[in-house]
């Protein structure tokens, strides 16, 4: 894939920049250091890739002003053949981003900024890659924070409930901090993608499993969920990293026996529940922190069990052999 590519050019073109003018032509740093840490890596990747695909080292090698619409055309069709659309979209949108950022550099012109970054986007729907958690292995997870007497297991109930109560990112859950939660209206401010804040309420179980973890943590300011050291002592100063939170749900689902899921999946589970509950899908759409109600539909299983239920009215006659 990348010899192929790396032959699209035009002969005379070379893509790949010098050690010495990466500092100084560099769109995709540009580009990268707008963005939220977690944005940041996800599209750094995305970038990585597309330049491998040109025979760069990675993104800060490529000399992205030198891309043509014959370049992007090639990079548009490898993406659509490897990737799934709405993964192959993103990366073409980074591409965007990142031709953008050598235009305004003024390492292109308008026209070849505007030439190159025509693509139409890849078209085709998958369905939503993860899955949702029943509510026997929510109650597992739940558990096996609360048989954890430490300061660990208080804390990891409290984001355990609040990923599947609320909804939250895990991003989002690393980057609270205890001024964004009041106790006694259970109100919670959340800070998410691109920066835009929502409220969420925190109630019922989440709500006690919070405040027992709020006991545990005291009222010094900072990060609403921080570092607990093997020997129980909490560290307020080191604000629990998004890794650490991934870690922390694979270390609880071994524990409660639950199978492989991702931090996601405890939001798409959120999401999923409350359309099963009968909740208002715009309601819905707006605690997610979706900017398009079409994205919080992706999420609804109703029609899928309509569908399932509309399958067994049909009945084929056949029995089972005995072997």
């Amino acid at each position: 894939m990348t010899t192929e590519l790396a032959r699209t050019p035009e002969r005379n073109l070379n893509l790949i920049l010098s050690a010495q003018d990466v500092s100084d032509r560099s769109p995709a740093a540009t580009y990268l250091a707008g963005l939220q840490p977690t944005g940041r890596r996800t599209q750094r990747q995305a970038l990585d890739t597309i330049a491998r695909m040109l025979g760069a080292r990675d993104a800060f090698r490529l000399d992205w002003s030198a891309l043509r619409f014959q370049h992007t055309a090639a990079i548009r069709s490898k993406l659509a053949e490897h990737y799934r659309p709405a993964s192959a979209n993103k990366m073409l949108s980074a591409l965007r981003q990142t031709l953008k950022a050598a235009w305004r550099l003024g390492l292109m012109t308008a026209e070849e900024y505007q030439r190159a970054a025509d693509l139409d986007p890849v078209t085709g729907t998958a369905l939503p890659a993860g899955r949702e958690l029943s509510a026997g292995e929510i109650l597992a997870l739940m558990a096996a924070c609360q048989n954890d007497p430490t300061a660990a297991g208080a804390r990891d109930g409290a984001i355990i409930g609040l990923m599947y109560a609320a909804g939250l990112r895990r991003a989002e859950v690393a980057g609270l901090a205890l001024s964004a939660y009041d106790p006694e209206t259970g109100k919670m401010i959340l800070t998410g993608k691109r920066n835009k804040q929502r409220t969420a309420y925190v109630d019922n179980g989440a709500g006690d499993a919070l405040a027992d973890w709020l006991q545990v943590r005291g009222s010094e300011g900072g990060a609403l969920f921080v570092a607990v050291n093997k020997g129980g002592k909490l560290d307020t100063s080191k604000p629990l990293s998004d890794q650490a939170i991934y870690n922390m749900l694979a270390k609880r689902a071994t524990e409660a026996g639950v199978r492989d899921f991702s931090p996601h999946d405890l939001r798409r589970t959120f999401i999923s529940d409350l359309l099963d509950k009968g909740a208002d899908i715009a309601t819905v759409a707006k605690m997610a922190g979706h900017a398009n109600v079409q994205t919080t539909a992706r999420y609804d299983r109703r029609p899928e069990e309509a569908k399932r239920k509309a399958a067994s009215l049909l009945h084929v006659p056949y029995s089972r052999r005995t072997f």
